[in-house]
């Protein structure tokens, strides 16, 4: 088998031995060669060794390992490089980087040059005339090659075209990283990341080129985890993978974009966002996950203790007036949102919804998609649906006084208005509100209930370990007005198969309900600050967050160490 493969392969003796090299040494399978030369007599660029790497089909070392027994050249170290480039002037960087060669160093009137392929007769005939000195080739990694190569040049952007990240890409150089994009190892590579990224439940994914490496991370229950990545040298075209996915322009490297991918994994139907921004290494990718699947429209899963939950279900009974969600990014106040159209989603309601983005398609409501490049904004799109005679509108946030003052307009009419704020706590939400520039008896007249959230980690049921707490410990935390006299205990992660050895596995809320009360109200038209609202509301009975969190501590649900990750309380 390893004759054949090998005698079919329309290259020199030297390309043959090398290849033979590979396979006996157990590196290349005979089948992965033959798949190699039909590319290779297909598109005609690059050589053999360079494609072999570039398929993903054997390691960078071990071609240049091969290449090296096979000429009886030097390999070259990563380290033997140097940052000035021993190569005269007139070297185009051009051709050196689309023949991965590096200038190495100057010997007794000889150039030391590391090639990736030095079974390419070219390179050293090429370099030699445009010299004017004797060549001496030597083998390098490829990636080492270009990196090195960037280094050398890197402080002349001018000459380096495509490798400048700046540089606007020409034709040609679209037209290369398309079919970059579209190689089976590449599409197998952005395959496996949202395999992987579908596996561990994670909500986002992260790539980050930076210099040296390309940093792949997942946001599994709210923290940032490191899985493995390809190779540097991948970078482009993983990027330019994701980008043609989403339908995005990968001849634009300089503006931030966004886009959108729908794709079945694992038999489930993903909707995934993709944003991109420029950074000093290439374009930083982040792809968001929602999963319809995996979303449970249901209180009690969210974290609404039975008090919680009852008082809030009181306040979204009433016909008319504003429920506001408040909390930072990722703090889960869309599907808290969502929750509660599903509850109040019945036949003899009608329901819209005014959203950037429509996370979740919800049966029988009305979901309208904000477009501001067309001029369809919260405000616009909010004037419009109020023409639509709707029982209930949720927006998605508001971000501005004239979204303000809309949805106040609204609730002042009979609506139920639903919406979210950016901030810290509840009775934040007021003072918000009031900076804005919203009248205060407007708010007085039309807020129902404002309720703040955050997302804690889930310890895992399977392997969760209680441990005792020191009685000054629970003194100093407040864990004591829980315990009803019983001992303090609380659960610390362990790690199992469940969790992946984490020690948790998802997450749950913790949250605070502030009622708008007359005494509150009354605080609110003295435009009273943020602590003064929120004592008059816990002497009315609300917990805060911090509180509500621990006694999900003290219950097993989740740890002290991530109430006080998320909350500002001691």
């Amino acid at each position: 088998m390893v004759a054949v493969a090998v005698e079919a392969l329309t290259e020199t003796s030297s390309y043959e031995d090398f290849a033979r090299r590979l396979i006996e040494a157990g590196k290349l399978r005979p089948t992965d060669l033959q798949r190699a030369r039909r590319v290779l007599e297909e598109t005609g660029e690059d050589t053999l060794p360079v494609l072999l790497v570039r398929l993903g089909l054997v390691a960078e070392r071990d071609v240049a390992e091969a290449l090296a027994e096979a000429t009886g050249l030097k390999l070259v170290a990563a380290a033997d490089y140097p940052v000035v480039p021993p190569l005269p002037e007139n070297v185009s960087f051009r051709f050196l980087r689309l023949r991965h060669a590096v200038g190495v160093a100057e010997q007794d009137g000889r150039l030391i040059v590391a090639v990736a392929d030095p079974l390419d007769g070219f390179i050293e005939e090429a370099l030699s005339l445009a010299c004017g000195k004797e060549i001496e080739l030597r083998v390098g990694v490829l990636t080492e090659i270009d990196n090195a190569l960037k280094r050398q040049y890197e402080q002349n952007p001018a000459e380096t075209g495509i490798q400048t990240f700046d540089a606007e890409l020409d034709e040609t150089d679209v037209e290369h990283l398309k079919d970059m994009a579209s190689e089976a190892p590449v599409i197998r590579t952005v395959n496996q990341i949202l395999q992987q990224a579908v596996e561990l439940r994670a909500s986002d994914i992260h790539i980050e080129p930076f210099e040296d490496k390309l940093q792949v991370r997942l946001r599994i229950d709210g923290i940032l985890r490191h899985i493995d990545a390809p190779s540097v040298r991948s970078t482009a075209a993983v990027i330019s993978r994701v980008k043609l996915m989403a339908n995005l322009n990968i001849a634009e490297r300089r503006l931030p974009q966004d886009g959108r991918i729908k794709v079945q994994v694992q038999g489930r139907e993903l909707d995934l966002r993709v944003s991109t921004v420029p950074t000093l290494y290439g374009e930083s990718v982040v792809i968001r996950l929602l999963d319809k699947e995996q979303v449970t429209l249901d209180f009690a899963a969210l974290g609404f203790a039975p008090e919680v939950q009852k008082r809030f279900l009181s306040v979204l009974d009433l016909p008319h007036g504003i429920i506001l969600i408040t909390g930072p990014t990722g703090s889960g106040k869309s599907t808290t949102l969502y929750t509660a159209l599903d509850k109040l989603n019945r036949p003899e309601r009608k329901i819209i919804t005014v959203e950037d983005p429509v996370e979740y398609q919800l049966t029988g409501v009305n979901q309208i998609q904000v477009k501001p490049a067309i001029g369809l904004t919260f405000a616009n799109a909010l004037r419009s649906i109020m023409r639509q005679d709707p029982d209930v509108i949720m927006i998605g946030e508001m971000r501005d006084l004239e979204t303000a003052r809309i949805a106040v307009q609204a609730a002042l009419t009979g609506h139920l208005v639903l919406s979210t704020l950016h901030t810290n706590d509840a009775a934040s939400g007021v003072t918000r509100l009031l900076d804005m520039g919203l009248e205060d008896y407007l708010i007085t007249s039309t807020v129902n209930g404002i309720l703040g959230q955050r997302l804690v980690r889930r310890l895992c049921d399977r392997c969760k370990a209680p441990y005792p707490v020191l009685p000054e410990v629970a003194e100093e935390t407040g864990l004591k007005r829980f315990l009803a006299g019983s001992e303090p205990v609380l659960y610390s992660p362990v790690g199992c198969g469940h969790c992946n050895g984490i020690g948790y596995r998802g997450r749950l809320a913790i949250m605070e309900f502030l009622v708008m009360s007359d005494p509150i109200r009354r605080l609110v038209l003295q435009h009273a600050q943020a602590r003064e609202i929120e004592q008059v509301a816990i002497e009315g009975g609300m917990l805060t967050m911090y509180q509500d969190g621990l006694k999900k501590a003290i219950a097993g649900m989740t740890t002290l160490e991530e109430v006080l990750r998320v909350t500002t309380d001691v």
